[in-house]
């Protein structure tokens, strides 16, 4: 008899729609709770899996709270590290509207479209890296209020042997999800007292 209050990875993938190096990373990220059994499978509570599908629903953030929703865009090739971003970001439930793109071209047509508060960008991604979209960016005084993070497999001394700009954070991959919530909160609650 099949036990009713866990599902194995692949039967949590098959429910959130994803794929199972996808829900690993969530288990992994702590976007889902998950244990390990002895032979090293992973069992991950149906309650988990249902309490992230109703948040991704029920995405009803009191924006009003906050003085708005904070635009993120962020700039990542990787479709598995897209989707990762998208449902940890989600499961904060934060007053929080985020654009998802591929490569610095597309970030560029959406920071034209509409200036996003964060840009969280990779370096390496293939047309336009994320170095050259960084520096077009903040060529840019126009956009100086737009915060940049950049979460990156490259080596820190190497980033700043390239060049970034000096008011640009810097995050090591794997990405640091508490560390960015905490920024993403910062900023909102620095609108909430200018409001």
């Amino acid at each position: 008899m099949a036990n009713t209050e866990y599902l194995s990875t692949r039967q949590a993938a098959l429910r959130l729609g994803v794929s199972l190096g996808t829900v690993q990373n969530m288990v992994e990220s702590g976007a889902l709770e998950a244990w390990k059994t002895a032979g090293g499978h992973r069992r991950i509570p149906v309650a988990s899996v249902d309490a992230l599908l109703a948040r991704r629903r029920n995405l009803t953030p009191s924006a009003q709270e906050y003085g708005g929703q904070i635009d993120i865009l962020i700039a990542e090739d990787d479709s598995t590290l897209q989707m990762l971003y998208q449902m940890t970001i989600d499961t904060w439930n934060l007053p929080v509207k985020l654009r998802i793109v591929a490569d610095g071209f597309d970030a560029l047509l959406q920071v034209g479209q509409c200036v996003p508060d964060i840009l969280i960008a990779d370096l390496m991604m293939p047309g336009m890296d994320g170095f050259e979209l960084i520096r077009r960016l903040r060529a840019n005084n126009d956009l100086m209020r737009m915060d940049i993070i950049v979460v990156s497999a490259i080596d820190r001394e190497e980033v700043l042997e390239r060049g970034l700009p000096a008011d640009v954070t810097i995050f090591n991959k794997p990405i640091p999800f508490s560390e960015i919530k905490g920024f993403i909160l910062g900023r909102l609650s620095a609108r909430q007292r200018s409001s």
